[in-house]
């Protein structure tokens, strides 16, 4: 890693802000990128509360030049941007921010990520029932970007948050041409959506760490031929993709989409094309640690 002597008046900063943001993998994949491929940039983690000051500050510092943008403030931070182009616009959620001479540009990668994670995975989409667990930013990407590059029978969405769910539902129906089913999330929510669900994806925190323990589907609830895809990456294997594994299901870790999400956002920030096998290795060492 570069040494702080090597920081100096023309170091571009980059930044992930969330709450929390403690488990964040994201300074050290692209710190490694950078230092990789020669750049004066580095990338911190910051804990935020208030998105609108953050942003202002990030405005006002010639310096700031990206910053990545997690739980709970992927919606939230919209209202600050100066651009947002119409297709985010319409997904409602955004996870990078770039900063061109004070104008804050807004997009977002996770849908991209997960999709490339889905397809990397060899899993057929056309045809088949989405089940989304929670409703929020990654859930609004991930679920316009399957809707938008494939022909799904259905996409299922359940979240604690009544008005959440409800918005997200009409925004696809108005969006896509894709079928929209939607229910508060309780256990017998659950268990009758999974009976039809061929993909579950859980766009919630649940199982992160430190609750490593905590999955919203009962090992009972699957069944063969089903494909289960965490976006949860810390830890690695989630209680939720153990279970899905021990009955024989194929999983798609979060690590994937992390990694494909950052490679586009390594690019926005900098304008070159990512080291990839570098930043795979750094997220692998650190979770395998």
């Amino acid at each position: 890693m570069r040494g702080l002597t090597a920081i100096n008046t023309g170091t571009r900063l980059c930044a992930i802000i969330g709450n929390p943001v403690s488990h964040s993998l994201s300074p050290a994949i692209h710190n490694a990128a950078f230092e990789a491929k020669g750049l004066n940039f580095i990338y911190v983690a910051f804990r935020v509360e208030d998105v609108k000051n953050a942003l202002a500050g990030m405005r006002a510092l010639e310096n700031f030049r990206g910053m990545s943008v997690t739980i709970p403030h992927k919606i939230e931070i919209m209202k600050y941007m100066d651009e947002i182009s119409d297709l985010d616009r319409h997904i409602g959620s955004i996870n990078t921010v770039i900063n061109e001479k004070g104008r804050l540009m807004g997009l977002g990668t996770d849908g991209h990520g997960a999709l490339k994670a889905i397809r990397d995975a060899g899993v057929e989409l056309d045809g088949k029932t989405v089940l989304m667990l929670g409703a929020g930013g990654a859930s609004r990407a991930i679920a316009f970007t399957l809707a938008q590059n494939a022909n799904l029978r259905e996409i299922s969405l359940l979240d604690i948050d009544n008005t959440m769910i409800k918005q997200l539902a009409k925004d696809l129906e108005t969006g896509t041409e894709t079928a929209i089913r939607s229910d508060m999330m309780s256990d017998s929510s659950i268990a009758s959506n999974m009976r039809r669900a061929d993909l579950i994806i859980n766009c919630t925190p649940v199982g992160m760490h430190p609750n490593e323990d905590a999955s919203l589907v009962p090992i009972e609830s699957f069944r063969p031929g089903q494909v289960v895809f965490d976006v949860v990456y810390t830890p690695l294997k989630t209680r939720l993709l153990k279970d899905a594994s021990a009955s024989g299901l194929k999983i798609i870790s979060g690590v994937d989409m992390f990694i494909n999400q950052a490679i586009l956002q390594f690019e926005c920030f900098t304008g070159g094309s990512a080291p990839e096998d570098v930043m795979r290795r750094v997220v692998m060492e650190h979770l395998q640690s």
